[in-house]
């Protein structure tokens, strides 16, 4: 929010490593969630990862198109990627499968969020709002973001909690990204809820042991 503020508007998703304290590793991580629908190149309004550019414009080109066209041709740019063979593109363009399956499947839906094709979040069906939430209680949860200094878990409800990462495991490690990834089911324990300030500590490591 800050950075935000400071600057304005992203206007592309490679300014992310410019955040303070995101970092390579985080930006890897988020930057195919972030979408930006004005933004310079066109592919950042799609699930197709930065690092996947390259192949995405050149699946572009095979297509018959420019990435300008996920705008202006937006509807041609769909039907012609729901019916292209994955498996013979892969070959012309000596990549992946999986990979251009994906990217195809991208560009048929470019505002799609690949969170949606999680599972929804595991919780206590009689658990709603932030009263109803007992500190000690655990919770099954969707790892929703993973950054420097802690994970952000859906736990169900309006507010996510907040595992820092002092609570995430007795042993040591480098990243929170070691530990757990954005999409993961995880068990949690209810540290404290904060209902004026709208907070939930979790916990990973005090999850009593089965």
């Amino acid at each position: 929010m800050a950075y935000r503020d400071e600057n304005g508007s992203f206007t592309s998703r490679r300014q992310l490593i410019k955040v303070p304290r995101l970092g390579k590793t985080a930006f890897v991580q988020c930057a195919g969630f972030l979408r930006l629908k004005d933004g310079k190149n066109h592919l950042d309004n799609t699930p197709v990862h930065p690092e996947s550019y390259e192949l995405a414009e050149n699946i572009l080109i095979k297509l018959g198109f420019t990435p300008d066209a996920l705008k202006n041709q937006q509807k041609a740019v769909q039907e012609k990627a729901q019916n292209t063979d994955a498996a013979k593109l892969a070959a012309e363009l000596n990549a992946g499968e999986p990979t251009v399956r994906d990217i195809l499947a991208a560009l048929a839906k470019p505002g799609r969020d690949p969170r949606e094709d999680l599972p929804a979040p595991l919780t206590r069906k009689n658990i709603v709002k932030l009263s109803e939430l007992t500190p000690g209680t655990v919770v099954k949860g969707t790892v929703h973001n993973v950054i420097d200094f802690g994970v952000f878990v859906d736990i169900g409800i309006k507010t996510n909690g907040l595992i820092h990462r002092s609570e995430l495991s007795y042993k040591p490690f480098r990243h929170p990204l070691d530990i757990v990834s954005v999409g993961d089911i995880i068990d949690v324990v209810i540290l404290s809820v904060d209902e004026n300030r709208g907070r939930i500590s979790l916990s990973l490591k005090q999850v009593p042991q089965k």
